[in-house]
């Protein structure tokens, strides 16, 4: 499957199970949640349980963007348009943005 026919089965996924509708807080929690599974498959070294902790975020985000009436594409779509032109550099393999650097 594609990336759009993925992100579609999940958003078809979440009204089935009512979640389209559920409190968006409670949502972020769940977000959250996943991803401190990433940071513990990261810190573990545990690639198959980084795959699942990345994809179950992933999840996570689309289920959270609907449930706000924003779709994973426009969200995306605006925080890529923000960081395309971004300058700055890396610091101990992390990348700050120039603004930060002072």
């Amino acid at each position: 499957m594609n990336l759009n026919e993925l992100v579609k089965n999940v958003e078809q996924w979440s009204i089935d199970k009512g979640l389209d509708q559920a409190e968006s807080s409670k949502q972020y929690l769940k977000v959250a949640e996943e991803a401190g599974e990433v940071a513990a498959a990261l810190a573990r070294g545990d690639k198959v349980a980084l795959k699942d902790g990345i994809g179950d975020e992933v999840v996570t985000l689309i289920i959270l963007a609907q449930q706000n009436g924003l779709t994973l594409e426009e969200c995306l779509d605006t925080a890529y348009s923000e960081i395309i032109g971004r300058k700055g550099k890396m610091i101990n393999g992390v990348f700050v943005k120039e603004s930060d650097l002072n």
